[in-house]
């Protein structure tokens, strides 16, 4: 094996000892080492380059024995600045851990990552040589017809091609295409956890227009969940009704349409639209629906509440946002259209108001499942997305016109009428501002990198960097080429393994402070309402952490 480049080991030792900084995830030992591994490739490959375009322009050369002594300090300053990188992890990992209110651990694992980085470079070094050689062969043969410095460059372009060609439209496709079959599968295999529903106005029981064998893990999870009237009633006091709730899997119908207009017919036979509130969901890439975010709603409305989604895949929505970001949008916009079609035929002052909700990849989808222009005679009543993704196309025009002087994590938009931003703290305009006719909420947190990544992140500072910062984001974060961006995109990998109220993980207390907003709730007193946020909050977290009874209506967050 040739030997490695002394100009690559420098410049790949800075982007390791970069790649072990912090940014808003915390990483286990696992992903710190095999991130740290692709940076050191990266940097690596750029020295190399560099060397290589230095002899190629037959630039002068140091002295053997001026550059034998140079590389050997280089080298032992690249040996210390790792070293204590390494040592320092530990306190940067705690950094974020502190931010996110999370117990701090005693080592970062230093040798366990190194040799992960390590195994990680070797790999992405032969990857690397694959491709030198594939060029090379390929400038070889070309050659025979073209100049040789032409046919280099040639032989470069085509094996550029052919890998991105065999990367993107080959095995990605290909990998999606068998996820997508095999998680189909299991889904019709999978036993439910609960059981079939009794009552003929849920779907999914024998008098549903919609089969509970068809409704999928997601949708078996959604019809069966949530608040009952009992539930609500003893909470509250008041007289309540049992929630509607409607699902539609992907095997319920062979079209997105088919599924929208079934779906549209099992709202009727439950009386959906006979409710005060009338809700369209678009759900996560698996079809998960948080219970976060209907669970609160349901209470806040005294039950008064019915709710609609369909199911358009079974990945999940990291993958589908960095390699398919528009997965869904056709489904999201079917059901909409149906929906929004049948609820403006209605008499206006006898049907429900309506909303779209949708978290993650649900929230992006569910932005283009209305048109704006088609509802400017007849507007909903609003939104509330949840965690939208950088690639969201109206949070990123709202997010890049904002007001002078509001932070990128949590901008306002001119006075507030028609859009306000939330975290953990509620919104930046007052609850008593005025509104317009349509009330459009998102809801984000400052350490969400589904929220706040971006490619340009590569080569610019992102501005949600820029003091003053998110309370929830670590203060030892700093920016550095190339490298953040790859932290970012290996953040939003692991988004959901933070605790909830944190990265991509929404709180109870945190929708109810955003369907207030959304839905002008009046009837809840400020002690109620942080009664209720307790009581939900503290539900939610037990959900989540009861090992013992094998259910926990979390577990498909991830998607």
């Amino acid at each position: 094996m040739q030997s490695l480049s002394g100009v690559g080991l420098f410049l790949g030792a800075l982007f390791f000892a970069a790649a072990l900084t912090p940014t808003l995830v915390p990483r286990s030992y696992l992903t710190q080492g095999a991130l740290a591994g692709a940076c050191f490739a990266i940097g690596y490959g750029a020295g190399v380059l560099w060397r290589w375009l230095w002899h190629y322009l037959e630039l002068p050369e140091p002295p053997p024995r001026l550059r034998f002594a140079t590389n050997m300090v280089v080298a032992l300053g690249c040996l210390v600045v790792v070293i204590v990188f390494l040592w320092r992890a530990a306190e940067w990992q705690n950094s974020i851990r502190a931010a996110m209110k999370m117990e701090p651990v005693e080592t970062a694992h230093p040798l366990k990552t190194s040799a992960i980085a390590l195994l990680t470079f070797f790999a992405l070094l032969a990857l690397g040589r694959l491709f030198s050689l594939v060029s090379h062969f390929l400038a070889t043969q070309i050659r025979r017809v073209i100049p040789p410095k032409v046919a280099n460059a040639a032989g470069l372009l085509l094996a550029a091609l052919l890998f991105w060609s065999i990367a993107n439209n080959f095995l990605i496709r290909t990998a999606f295409n068998a996820l997508d079959s095999s998680f189909r599968e299991f889904d019709a295999l999978h036993e439910p956890e609960r059981p079939q529903p009794i009552a003929p106005g849920k779907t999914g029981s024998t008098a549903s227009l919609v089969r509970w064998d068809e409704l999928g893990r997601a949708g078996r999870e959604f019809v069966v969940s949530g608040p009952s009237a009992a539930e609500i009633g003893a909470f509250t006091g008041r007289p309540a009704r049992d929630p509607i709730r409607v699902y539609v899997g992907l095997r319920g119908a062979d079209t997105a349409r088919g599924r929208a207009k079934l779906a549209l017919d099992e709202l009727k036979r439950q009386g959906g639209f006979e409710r005060s509130t009338l809700i369209v969901i678009t759900p996560t890439g698996t079809g998960w629906i948080d219970p976060a975010a209907m669970g609160t709603v349901e209470y806040l409305l005294d039950g008064d509440v019915a709710s609609v989604a369909v199911q358009y895949s079974y990945l999940n929505s990291p993958l589908s946002l960095l390699f398919q970001p528009e997965y869904g949008a056709a489904a999201a916009r079917a059901l909409f259209a149906e929906i929004y079609g049948y609820w403006t035929t209605l008499p206006k002052d006898r049907r429900p108001r309506l909303y779209v909700h949708g978290l993650s990849l649900g929230a992006m989808n569910s932005e283009q499942s209305a048109e704006l222009f088609e509802m400017i005679g007849d507007p909903i009543a609003g939104a509330l997305w949840s965690g939208p993704p950088f690639e969201s196309h109206i949070w990123r025009s709202i997010t890049a016109n904002r007001n002078a002087g509001s932070p990128a994590w949590l901008p306002e938009f001119r006075d507030g009428r028609f859009v306000r931003f939330m975290n953990q703290n509620g919104p930046t305009v007052s609850a008593g501002a005025p509104w317009g006719a349509m009330r459009v909420v998102y809801l984000q947190y400052a350490s969400d990198p589904i929220v706040l990544f971006d490619y340009r992140d590569a080569y610019r500072r992102p501005p949600w960097m820029n003091a003053p910062r998110g309370p929830d984001v670590s203060p030892e974060l700093h920016w550095y080429p190339v490298v953040t961006m790859l932290q970012l995109a290996l953040d939003m990998a692991v988004a959901t393994s933070t605790p909830m109220g944190y990265g991509h993980v929404y709180a109870p207390e945190h929708y109810i402070d955003a369907w207030v907003a959304v839905t002008d709730v009046h009837q809840w007193s400020p002690d109620a309402l942080a009664k209720l946020k307790d009581h939900l909050g503290k539900a939610a977290r037990t959900a989540t952490s009861d090992n013992a009874s094998g259910y926990n209506p979390y577990d498909d967050r991830g998607g």
